[in-house]
């Protein structure tokens, strides 16, 4: 009978310390295979592995690609590449960014579930927006658990949020007793791989081969979902619209994905950027009407000039109403709109 035996973890801001935490209460020998992800910047040194080796005596280290799979391994995403598991090996790829990261949670998630069904078990823990939800939802529909760090204990509280408001969670737990709880857990007998509907199977599938950087062959997304009326953030082309259960997530032909949350945060973040834009551009008319408009006055051309100076003062009025646009817009997420509270003890403190 197969074991429980495949533990994926995804964390982003407060997650080294978290990680930091549960690997120090594992035991020296645990008769599973964990896989860590951690958000991160592409420029950032990979230096996880020898954090968390301090804390535990199991072999830790960035995983390369086609690695074999064994268990009592801890394998870590190396920065700016996706981590996806197979059956008996790992992938390591350079696939399109999900919720704005490589490497990302959900792929993790995702690829586990689909080669290792009901022996998963995935654990979200302290991060912003949603990321880690829709993979969790995935590990949930293939048979596995779901267990996630107390809001409460989190360093942000966000992604253990969201993933209980989206997924049907087994556990939420203090990052102790998930460790005891994964303990407990590990090695477990499992029952026969659930079914999965042909549909849903082959769109997992489909997520995953975009995810390992094989968009070249054709893949499409969109018979999987409906087009939205949002355009890719990154690459600006139509993103499909996926529901699962009650989530709803997005994601374009070329491979970048946004959950909800996400897609407005990203939306409301580019905003400002646009205004900016068009404040530099309402700027740069500014001082090329007052160059032309004192030609005209050399010129000997008054009345033109005056035109021309009054067209930059027109300008200008327009200028300042795109600063005030850039001072009273913020970026939005789930987080700030539900937590409202949070902005105004910022903003005191500043």
């Amino acid at each position: 009978m197969a074991k429980r035996n495949i533990i994926v973890i995804g964390a982003s801001t407060g997650g080294v310390e978290a990680f930091q935490q549960l690997i120090d209460r594992l035991p020296d020998h645990l008769d599973a295979a964990i896989f860590i992800v951690w958000h991160m910047a592409p420029t950032l040194r990979g230096v996880l592995p020898q954090l968390l080796s301090k804390f535990t005596t199991i072999p830790i280290a960035h995983a390369y690609n086609n690695e074999p799979l064994q268990t009592n391994r801890i394998y870590v995403a190396p920065p700016d590449h996706h981590m996806l598991v197979e059956n008996g090996n790992i992938r390591i790829t350079h696939g399109p960014k999900e919720n704005r990261f490589r490497p990302a949670i959900d792929p993790l998630f995702r690829s586990a579930a689909c080669a290792y069904g009901n022996r998963v078990i995935g654990v979200v823990l302290s991060g912003a927006l949603d990321d880690g939800s829709a993979g969790l939802w995935t590990i949930k529909h293939y048979g596995g658990l779901a267990l996630v760090q107390d809001p409460q204990e989190a360093h942000v509280a966000a992604m253990p949020e969201n993933a209980i408001r989206l997924v049907a969670v087994d556990y939420i737990l203090p990052v102790a007793e998930l460790a005891a709880k994964l303990v407990q857990l590990a090695g477990q007998d499992v029952s026969d791989f659930p079914q999965i509907s042909m549909e849903e199977d082959e769109k997992t599938k489909t997520e995953i081969r975009i995810a390992a950087d094989e968009t070249a062959q054709g893949l499409t997304i969109m018979e999987h979902g409906q087009s939205s009326r949002y355009a890719c953030p990154e690459c600006h082309g139509v993103l499909t619209q996926i529901r699962e259960g009650s989530l709803s997530r997005f994601r374009c032909h070329t491979g970048h994905a946004y959950s909800s949350d996400t897609l407005l945060a990203t939306i409301t973040e580019k905003i400002e950027e646009n205004l900016y834009g068009a404040l530099r551009g309402v700027d740069e008319s500014i001082v090329l009407l007052n160059q032309l408009g004192d030609q005209l006055a050399e010129a000997n051309q008054p009345r033109q000039a005056a035109i021309y100076f009054q067209k930059a003062q027109e300008a200008h009025l327009r200028g300042e109403h795109i600063r005030q646009a850039i001072r009273t817009h913020e970026p939005l997420s789930l987080e700030k709109l539900t937590h409202p509270d949070t902005d105004i003890i910022l903003n005191n403190l500043h």
